[in-house]
C-alpha cells in the first residue's frame, strides 16, 4: 500500500512536471521542493496516507536510493559539456574541491560544536556529510533554458562539475570524520581513502573508455539501434556503481570519472543523445526520493533540538560556503556577482543523505547526526528551491547593469 501511494504520487507529479516544465523553471520553486512539500502533505504530519520506515531507526533503503540517484546524476554532469570544455575548468574546479570543500567541512563541524554543543566526533561527522555540493539540487540552477539565458556558461559549468566531482571526493573527509568519531584510526582512514579514490579513478577510466569505444564502434558499423543508445549511459552508470561496490572503491566517483572518459572518446552525436536521456532521468527520478523524504521528516526529533537546530541550519546555509567562495573569487576567476551567486547556490541534498546514512553504516551514530543533518537538507531544499529563480533574475539585472556602466 505504501509503495503504491508513493508510486502514484510520484508519477502524477512527474506528469505535471513534464507538462509544465518550462513554467516551473520560471517560478520560484523547484521540482524537488514540490516533491518534498507533497511528501509532507501525504505523510504522518498531515494526511497520513504515506507511511515509511523511521529515518533514524531504518534508513538502509534511503542510502540505496540516494546512491542510485547520485550515480545517474553525476553521469549526466560528466556528459553535460564537451570534454574539451570541461577540461578548461580544471584549475577552478580543483580549487573548489581541494580547498573550498575541506573548508566547508571544517566550518560545518565548527558550527555543529558551537551551536549544537556536540562533541568533536559528532561535529566532524556532520561537517563532512554536509560539505559536498549536491548535484541533483544544483541542476536546478545550472540547467534549463532560463539558466542558460541568464547565467554565464562558465559559472554553470563550475557549479555542475564541482557538484559532480565532490560527491565522490567527499568520501575521504567522511572517512576521517568516522576515524575521529569511532574506532578507526586516522592513518587507516587515509589509507582506505587512497585506495577508494585511486581505485575509483582507474575503474572509471577503464570502463568509460571501453563503453565509449564499444558504443562508437557499434554506431560506426550501424549495429546500434537509437533506442538502446539513448539509455546506454544510464545502464553504464549502474554497472560501474556495482563494480565499484564489488572491489570496494568509491562507486560515485568511479561513475563520474567513467562519464568523463566516455565523453572523451565518444562522438559528439553520441554524447548529445546520452545527455538528453540522462538529464530527463536526473530531473524525474529525483521526485520519488524527495517525496519519500518529505513523508519521513523527523518532526518530533527536530523539536527536540529546539531553536539550536534552527540556528544550526541557518548558520550552515549562510556560513558554510558563501564566505569562502567570495574570499577566493580572484583565484577562482570570478567577479563579485559571480562569486556571490556561486557561493550561495551550493545546495545540500541527496549527497548529504547518502553520506549521513553511510556514516550510520560504518559506526553507531549519535541520533543527533541524522536529526540535525536531515534538518539542514530539508532547509536547503526549501531555501535554495525558493531562491533559485529570484537569484537568477537578480544576477541577470546586476550583471546587465554593470555591463551597461561599462564596468
Amino acid at each position: 500500500m505504501t509503495v503504491d501511494v508513493l508510486l502514484v504520487a510520484a508519477g502524477a507529479l512527474a506528469l505535471v512536471a513534464a507538462a509544465w516544465s518550462t513554467v516551473i523553471r520560471r517560478l520560484p520553486v523547484s521540482e524537488p521542493l514540490i516533491a518534498l512539500v507533497l511528501g509532507v502533505l501525504l505523510g504522518p504530519a498531515a494526511l497520513d496516507v504515506l507511511r515509511l520506515p523511521d529515518l533514524i531507526a531504518d534508513h538502509a533503503w534511503l542510502h540505496t536510493a540516494a546512491r542510485l540517484l547520485l550515480a545517474v546524476s553525476v553521469m549526466s554532469i560528466a556528459l553535460r559539456y564537451p570534454f574539451h570544455v570541461a577540461r578548461t575548468r580544471l584549475r577552478p574546479v580543483t580549487l573548489l574541491l581541494l580547498v573550498v570543500m575541506p573548508v566547508m567541512a571544517l566550518v560545518g563541524a565548527g558550527l555543529a560544536a558551537a551551536v549544537l554543543g556536540v562533541g568533536a566526533g559528532v561535529a566532524a561527522l556532520l561537517g563532512a556529510a554536509l560539505a559536498p555540493t549536491d548535484p541533483v539540487l544544483a541542476s536546478n540552477v545550472a540547467t534549463g533554458e532560463p539558466a542558460e539565458q541568464d547565467i554565464p556558461g562558465r559559472d554553470r559549468q563550475l557549479l555542475s562539475l564541482e557538484s559532480g566531482a565532490n560527491d565522490g571526493l567527499a568520501l575521504p573527509l567522511v572517512l576521517v570524520a568516522v576515524a575521529v568519531a569511532g574506532p578507526m584510526t586516522v592513518s587507516e582512514a587515509l589509507l582506505e581513502s587512497l585506495w577508494q579514490v585511486l581505485g575509483a579513478v582507474l575503474l572509471g577510466v577503464l570502463l568509460g573508455w571501453l563503453g565509449g569505444r564499444a558504443l562508437r564502434a557499434g554506431a560506426d558499423h550501424g549495429s546500434t539501434d537509437p533506442g538502446p543508445e539513448l539509455v546506454f549511459t544510464v545502464v553504464l552508470a549502474f554497472a560501474v556503481l556495482g563494480a565499484g561496490g564489488l572491489v570496494h572503491v568509491d562507486g560515485i566517483l568511479a561513475v563520474f570519472v567513467c562519464g568523463l572518459a566516455f565523453n572523451a572518446v565518444s562522438t559528439g552525436r553520441e554524447r548529445t543523445a546520452d545527455v538528453r536521456i540522462d538529464e530527463a532521468v536526473n530531473r524525474f527520478v529525483v521526485l520519488p526520493l524527495f517525496l519519500a523524504f518529505g513523508a519521513l521528516l523527523p518532526w518530533e526529533e527536530w523539536r527536540g533540538l529546539g531553536w539550536g537546530g534552527v540556528a544550526f541550519a541557518v548558520a550552515v546555509l549562510l556560513l558554510r560556503r558563501p564566505p569562502v567562495v567570495y574570499l577566493l573569487r580572484r583565484p577562482l576567476g570570478l567577479g563579485r556577482p559571480d562569486a556571490v551567486h556561486l557561493g550561495w547556490f551550493g545546495p545540500i541534498g541527496v549527497s548529504a543523505l547518502f553520506y549521513l546514512t553511510l556514516e550510520s553504516e560504518r559506526i553507531a551514530l549519535d541520533p543527533v547526526v541524522l536529526v540535525a543533518g536531515s534538518l539542514v537538507v530539508a532547509a536547503s531544499t526549501v531555501v535554495h528551491g525558493l531562491t533559485a529563480t529570484p537569484g537568477r533574475v537578480v544576477f541577470r539585472e546586476v550583471t546587465a547593469g554593470r555591463a551597461g556602466d561599462g564596468s
